[in-house]
């Protein structure tokens, strides 16, 4: 009996083997067809991603239309992978955690692809048909996978995509303006073949910004003007994006004109000027024009800017939310103060340039041992020389003022020309003693205080106060050099000499005639305390030579 019941109970045991081994065959087989067709759909995710990259738009014919066959193909794929991932649900109910990962991972994938090419400079266009590919495409999958989440996915990817596309666009501004100007600063240097090369130069850079800025604005105002539901829900951000981008865009151009003018080293990648520009190699030109460019811009552009702002906005340039956006007023100070700058940085560099050929001059000589003029000597005409290339920069790009010069008058104890004031060349002649120096420093002294006469204003954006100022300058800094020295009667009759040809010729040139005559009679001033024996040279001596000097240059301009 009992091994009859052993016997059927083993005889039910390997029935029970038998039959949960059949199971577990079942079991493994499903498991691994569940396994290999996931693996078909991560392939399919593959190929879907690979078809999406190969789309081809033609923004240029179609406004944006994919028209390949490639993208028909890619419309026949994504409904076919939804109907696959609708199948492997219904076959497979507990994957659907895996369902939603290869749901997403297609999303990532298509907006990663649309990033890369946001860094080659996306037309808007075309950027907003990888959008609509996109969202059709997670639409699709949204239909077969609701619990997803994949729409609020898509929004949060759709808003980072757009981010970039939007400061994308204003760094490759950023680029083309700064290839501009790199392109200018080439020229500059001896490629540019223009009759007036500043005044092509800066009419193209004008040109470059505002076109640059009303494509980027429209390319911006395109986003808005879709109807696609992506897009609209990001249109505060998009306004604030626009706006912010503006907003750095103008700062950093602002540090760029540093860097060119060589007042700002590179030191990030958002410069794009190398090391050659910097330093001694900087063109004065060049500052020049970008001192022309800041007030271009911050009287002209920014203005047209704000009005497209505010059209596109729908009124105002404040962002989303109240928070930092586009403000005109600190762009155009920050351009006002960089005109300012450059100017006077371009001023300097022209002075600087002059004042290498006044120390060669006063530093070479022994002036004690001076010879008695015969002529006026070449460095003037060095000096002339540097001006007339400096008339010839201002004239191209900058305005005449709107002011006549301030002649000079005989009343109320005003500077003439050291030939008109006899009362001076007396006292010159009499100051080969110490008692008389003092007398003359003297009534110099006295007549400063009674003249009040203010030498150096305000720098103007103009020809002639440009000019002028840097007049002015030299001869300050050749009475500088004047007191360095010490000279005998014929050493001083020198400097008397080329002075009084300066003054004949300066006096078309300078603005301000009356303090540049005043700078000039300082510089014989200062050579009569620093002479020996200072007995001026007779005016008719003075005229006779002038004349000879300039008859020798008239004569040599008409052959040349």
């Amino acid at each position: 009996m009992v091994k009859e019941r052993n016997k059927k109970k083993s005889k039910s045991t390997l029935v029970g083997l038998q039959s949960g081994g059949h199971n577990l065959r079942i079991t493994i087989q499903v498991n691994n067809l569940k396994v290999q067709l996931f693996e078909k759909l991560e392939q399919f995710l593959v190929d879907l991603h690979l078809e999406y990259k190969e789309i081809k738009y033609a923004s240029s014919v179609l406004g944006g239309i994919p028209v390949s066959a490639s993208s028909s193909a890619h419309e026949a794929s994504i409904r076919e992978f939804a109907e696959a991932i609708r199948a492997y649900r219904v076959i497979f109910p507990d994957s659907e955690q895996q369902l939603f990962r290869l749901a997403k991972d297609l999303a990532t994938k298509h907006f990663e692809a649309t990033k890369q090419h946001i860094k080659k400079q996306l037309s808007s266009a075309d950027f907003v048909v990888m959008l609509r590919v996109i969202w059709t495409d997670v639409l699709l999958m949204d239909e077969v996978l609701p619990e997803a989440g994949l729409c609020d996915f898509t929004f949060e990817a759709a808003h980072d995509a757009i981010k970039q596309y939007v400061a994308g666009r204003f760094s490759h501004l950023l680029l083309d303006i700064s290839g501009t100007l790199v392109k200018i600063y080439d020229n500059q240097k001896g490629v540019i073949e223009e009759e007036y090369p500043l005044q092509a130069a800066l009419e193209t850079s004008k040109k470059a910004l505002v076109q640059g800025s009303m494509d980027a604005m429209l390319d911006s105002r395109r986003l808005l003007d879709e109807n696609l539901e992506v897009l609209s829900r990001l249109t505060d951000l998009i306004i604030e994006w626009v706006q912010e981008g503006f907003q750095d865009f103008f700062r950093k151009l602002n540090k760029q004109f540093l860097v060119l003018s060589g007042k700002k080293y590179l030191v990030n990648q958002d410069l794009t000027f190398g090391e050659e520009m910097q330093g001694d190699k900087v063109l004065p030109e060049l500052v020049l024009l970008l001192a022309q460019l800041s007030v271009f811009i911050e009287q002209n552009a920014i203005i047209r800017i704000t009005e497209e702002i505010s059209s596109f906005s729908g009124g105002g340039t404040r962002g989303y939310e109240n928070s930092p956006a586009f403000i005109p007023a600190e762009i155009c100070r920050i351009f006002r103060s960089a005109g300012e700058d450059l100017l006077h940085h371009y001023i300097s560099l022209k002075t600087q340039k002059i004042l290498i050929v006044l120390k060669k001059r006063f530093t070479t000589p022994n002036w004690v041992k001076h010879k008695e003029p015969r002529e006026v000597h070449m460095f003037v005409d060095l000096l002339l020389q540097e001006l007339d290339i400096i008339l010839i920069e201002v004239k191209q790009i900058l305005p005449e003022g709107l002011h006549p010069k301030h002649r000079r008058t005989d009343s109320n104890g005003s500077t003439t020309s050291s030939r008109s004031n006899p009362l001076r060349d007396d006292r010159l002649v009499r100051s080969n003693t110490q008692k008389a120096r003092s007398q003359l420093l003297e009534s110099h002294l006295a007549k400063l205080f009674k003249q009040k006469m203010e030498i150096f204003t305000k720098v103007e954006h103009t020809q002639e106060s440009v000019i002028t100022t840097i007049v002015k300058l030299f001869l300050k800094s050749l009475q500088e050099l004047v007191r360095l020295q010490t000279f005998n009667r014929s050493g001083f009759q020198q400097i008397q000499l080329d002075i009084h040809f300066l003054k004949t010729t300066l006096k078309d040139i300078a603005e301000d005639e009356a303090a540049v005559d005043f700078l000039l009679d300082e510089v014989i001033v200062a050579a009569a305390e620093r002479c020996l024996d200072p007995i001026p040279l007779e005016p008719a001596i003075l005229d006779r030579l002038t004349q000879a000097k300039l008859a020798k240059n008239s004569e040599q301009s008409s052959t040349s």
